[in-house]
């Protein structure tokens, strides 16, 4: 008999509820409802408005009427958070993380504790939207909503808690706040009172797999009753979950975000991994991922969503058919991560000002801007994997794509040309199928992770890209590497 189960997977842009059907050793997928994830802008502050995703995961939720579930779970992007008041309400509309109120913020925090102590204890990445600038902002900024505060939840927390009634903080996305030991994985409370953050405000940390409880009436009366699992509640881990990411071969979650990194049995905090700026994000079952957060494919869609704003409208596939035949290639090379391109104004033309900024000539298209983006990004990947060896001494010989970004075959033959390694791309829908990983093995209807994962080898399709111009390829990287001088790589 098959046995379902509904994962509620929201990203930066767009949200959905998946349904899952396992039918002995083959699991497939239905989509049931899509959303679209907008940001508001309110007296010059952007803002999620997670009261309409609310409503929509009840739509989801809804969706799913007149079957039988086993369970549900939830998963979305990292960072973000919500404070709670009385009676289940939000104190504020949580920010979003491109908002500009934690510019500076960053340095101010670590000119007070110093880099040194922070990463030590969190293994964190340092990246300037991190959770500990934001809250650190408000304690600044508004001492009065962080007094008005009861409870602090990052978003799937907060949807979880409108689901069960119960507060918890599932751990693989508390990991990604620089909130967390990650050695002892447990908050790092005496790192929070260091920079007067009120502790009091952090519920209990659950791990992945953890029952939280049951959907209430007033979620879904088609679902009362229905068991709400934590998966691994972050997207990306929600990714890594779905299939292997371990010995020579690493892994990348790819769409508005690149992560990429390898699956590890304990951190890697050293001086060295805190140079190179590495994260070390928690992971299913006492692991940890290890892996560095790129920009991916944000600067293709902000520079796509700028065309559209002048009345130039490009489908993606357009844009890359129309880039698989440019005759400039490695014309212009950027560094993804610059300052310069987590809220432009005009991507393009913050891409065009790096390009005059390095003595190269700006893209003159939307066609050399794709090509642009996309060997920059390839080139990044090769910069990343390189420091991963070095962290870990481990050759790595394969790179598995995932997410939305596997379908972009030319970007795949990109980085497949640039890394010098098999590049296997697929699932598409592997955040959605990590989440329903751990709704699986949560209620037992499998063994163990290592089934989980077996089952979605059988039951998806993958595609394999093999390097065919590395040669051309590494002639251009040293340039590259000359840029990543502008930028902490």
């Amino acid at each position: 008999m098959s046995t379902h189960f509904l994962a509620l997977d929201l990203g930066a842009e767009s949200g959905r509820a998946v349904l899952g059907r396992l039918n002995g050793d083959v699991l497939d997928l239905t989509e049931l409802h899509r959303f679209p994830n907008e940001p508001v802008r309110c007296s010059g502050a952007l803002h999620w408005d997670l009261l309409r995703l609310w409503h929509e995961v009840k739509r989801g939720l809804d969706a799913a009427a007149g079957t039988r579930v086993e369970s549900v779970g939830v998963d979305t992007w990292g960072c973000d958070y919500g404070l709670l008041g009385e009676g289940r309400t939000l104190v504020q509309n949580p920010y979003h993380y491109r908002d500009r109120r934690t510019d500076g913020v960053m340095q101010a925090v670590i000119d007070r504790i110093g880099s040194d102590a922070i990463y030590s204890i969190t293994g964190i990445q340092f990246l300037p939207f991190n959770t500990l600038y934001q809250l650190y902002a408000a304690c600044r900024t508004t001492p009065k909503i962080i007094e008005a505060a009861s409870a602090f939840g990052t978003i799937p927390d907060l949807l979880n808690y409108w689901l069960t009634g119960e507060i918890r903080c599932e751990f693989t996305n508390a990991s990604t706040t620089q909130f967390v030991d990650a050695k002892k994985r447990s908050w790092a409370t005496s790192l929070l009172s260091d920079l007067d953050i009120p502790t009091r405000l952090f519920p209990p940390l659950v791990e992945p797999g953890t029952v939280l409880g049951r959907v209430e009436r007033e979620a879904s009366g088609a679902l009362e009753g229905t068991p709400v699992v934590a998966p691994a509640c972050h997207d990306t881990g929600s990714a890594f979950a779905s299939v292997q990411a371990t010995g020579h071969r690493a892994f990348v979650s790819s769409g508005t975000w690149s992560l990429l990194g390898i699956e590890l049995p304990a951190p890697v905090i050293t001086p060295r991994a805190r140079e190179l700026n590495f994260t070390n994000e928690g992971g299913v079952f006492g692991t940890t991922r290890l892996l560095k957060n790129v920009a991916g494919l944000w600067l293709l869609q902000a520079s796509r969503r700028h065309w559209s704003e002048q009345g130039r409208h490009f489908e993606y596939e357009e844009l890359l058919t129309s880039a698989a035949t440019e005759p400039h290639a490695f014309r212009s090379l950027v560094d993804p991560d610059h300052p310069s391109f987590l809220h432009p104004t005009s991507m393009p033309e913050a891409i065009a000002r790096y390009c005059r900024d390095t003595a190269q000539p700006a893209p003159d298209g939307p066609t050399a801007f794709v090509h642009t983006i996309l060997e920059s990004l390839a080139f990044k990947y090769r910069v990343v994997l390189d420091s991963l060896e070095e962290l870990t001494g481990e050759r790595i010989t394969e790179l598995r794509i995932v997410g939305g970004g596997s379908r972009n075959r030319l970007l795949n033959q990109f980085t497949a040309d640039a890394t010098g390694r098999v590049v296997v791309a697929g699932p598409v829908e592997a955040t959605a199928l990590g989440n329903i990983v751990m709704q699986m093995v949560a209620t037992g209807a499998v063994s163990s992770l290592d089934e989980a994962r077996s089952i979605i080898g059988d039951s998806f399709a993958v595609e394999r890209f093999l390097p065919v111009e590395s040669e051309r390829w590494a002639s251009h990287y040293p340039r590259f590497r000359e840029y990543l001088e502008l930028t902490c790589v």
